[in-house]
C-alpha cells in the first residue's frame, strides 16, 4: 500500500481491515499501522472527570461540527513531532468532502481553541487526532464527540493508540482480534454522524 496514492478510496479500504495510515515526520512517507493491542473506548462506559463536567456545564466553549476541518487538521499538525503531511491533509479533506471525515471544535470568543478529527464508517468511529489552545478544550470536544456517536446508536469509537491522557475517560486496549470482529460488526450498520 505505501507505493499507492495516499486516496479516500485507499483509506476507507485500510480502515476497514483495521489499518490506519501515518507519515514519517522526517522523509512524509507514508506507513500503514495495525497495532495490536488497540485502544477503544467503550462508549457505554465512557469517563467524564468531575471538574471537566463542571467545565462543560459553565458552557465555557461553544463546541460545533465540520465547520472548520481543514484548520482543525493543520492545528493538530502544528507541533514539533507530527504524522500529519499535507497529503494527509489532501486526502483527509477530501474524505471530508465526501461526508466521511468529521470535526468536532470548541470555540470561545469566536476564536478556534480546541478540536479533533477523525472518520465516521458504518457504526464506527476512527478518532485521529486532537488539538487544544485552552485548558480543557480538546477534552470537551472528545465528550461532545461521545455524546453524538451514542445519540446516533455508534458502536465503536477506535482510539488507535494508548495514551495516558485518554486512559482517565475510560480507553481501554483490546486484542486486534477482538478489535477486527467489533469492527466488522460496526461497519455492517447504517449510521450518520451528521
Amino acid at each position: 500500500m505505501s507505493n499507492l496514492p495516499l486516496t479516500p478510496e485507499l483509506i476507507v479500504s485500510a480502515y476497514c481491515r483495521g489499518v490506519f495510515p501515518m507519515a514519517d515526520e522526517i522523509t512524509s512517507e507514508i506507513g500503514w499501522y495495525s497495532p495490536d493491542p488497540r485502544a477503544i473506548f467503550p462508549l457505554d462506559a465512557f469517563h467524564v472527570p468531575r471538574s471537566l463536567a463542571k467545565t462543560i456545564r459553565q458552557g465555557v466553549f461553544e463546541i460545533r461540527f465540520d465547520s472548520a476541518f481543514e484548520e482543525v487538521m493543520r492545528a493538530c499538525a502544528a507541533r514539533e513531532e507530527t504524522w500529519i503531511s499535507e497529503e494527509i491533509v489532501g486526502a483527509y479533506v477530501a474524505l471530508h468532502r465526501h461526508g466521511l471525515a468529521h470535526s468536532v471544535e470548541a470555540y470561545r470568543d469566536g476564536e478556534l481553541v480546541g478540536g479533533l478529527y477523525g472518520v465516521a464508517l458504518g457504526g464506527a468511529f476512527m478518532g485521529e487526532s486532537m488539538f487544544s489552545r485552552a485548558t480543557d478544550a480538546s477534552k470537551v470536544c472528545l465528550v461532545a464527540l461521545v455524546e453524538r456517536l451514542r445519540e446516533r446508536d455508534f458502536r465503536l469509537l477506535d482510539s488507535q493508540l494508548p495514551t495516558e491522557h485518554l486512559s482517565r475517560f475510560g480507553q481501554i486496549v483490546v486484542p486486534r482480534k477482538v478489535y477486527l470482529r467489533q469492527l466488522a460488526a460496526a461497519l455492517r450498520l447504517d449510521r450518520r454522524f451528521r
